[in-house]
């Protein structure tokens, strides 16, 4: 019976410690595509990244033609011959590497232009939600465009409009 009581008591104390707790929701696809930097910035980018893919396309095409005019040419080649051309497909292939590495690596030109880019945005975005909920004492602010255990969530608890106004992007 003891037991019974304490677990009842323990169940009411986390029952009201939870409903003492403030939860809001945020968007921030919904945020960001309302933020006309973001879609300036994410335009730049895109142009960037197809300029830089056809820069390691070309190189990939020069290699393959490298490539084919070998294996036409392969029998009258000299050992001599043969060792060079392969050598300088090898090399136009590791070129190749590197400069997708370079562009697009984890460390590359286009993970530091997006940051370049979005770090401010994003900076601008957390100092709004951090005011709203700092203003309204909020405990926990989950994002719900990334959130994928979310299965419902009420309108009521999405502050994403407070967020844009805050920004100064009220609709």
């Amino acid at each position: 019976m003891k037991k019974i009581i304490l677990t009842f008591a323990l169940f009411v104390a986390v029952c009201v410690a939870a409903n003492a707790q403030k939860f809001a929701l945020v968007d921030m696809e919904y945020i960001m595509k309302n933020i006309p930097a973001y879609e300036t910035a994410t335009e730049q980018l895109n142009q960037v990244s197809k300029k830089w893919q056809q820069e390691v396309e070309a190189l990939n095409a020069e290699t393959e033609k490298l490539y084919k005019n070998y294996q036409t040419e392969l029998v009258f080649l000299s050992p001599d011959m043969k060792n060079k051309r392969e050598n300088e497909i090898v090399e136009k292939e590791k070129a190749a590497q590197e400069l997708k590495r370079k562009y697009f690596g984890p460390d590359g030109e286009l993970f530091k232009k997006r940051e370049s880019l979005m770090k401010p945005i994003q900076d601008e975005i957390y100092n709004a939600i951090k005011s709203v909920s700092e203003e309204k004492a909020y405990q926990l602010i989950v994002d719900k465009s990334s959130a994928m255990n979310i299965i419902y969530a009420s309108p009521k608890i999405d502050i994403s409009d407070e967020v844009l106004s805050k920004m100064g992007y009220a609709k």
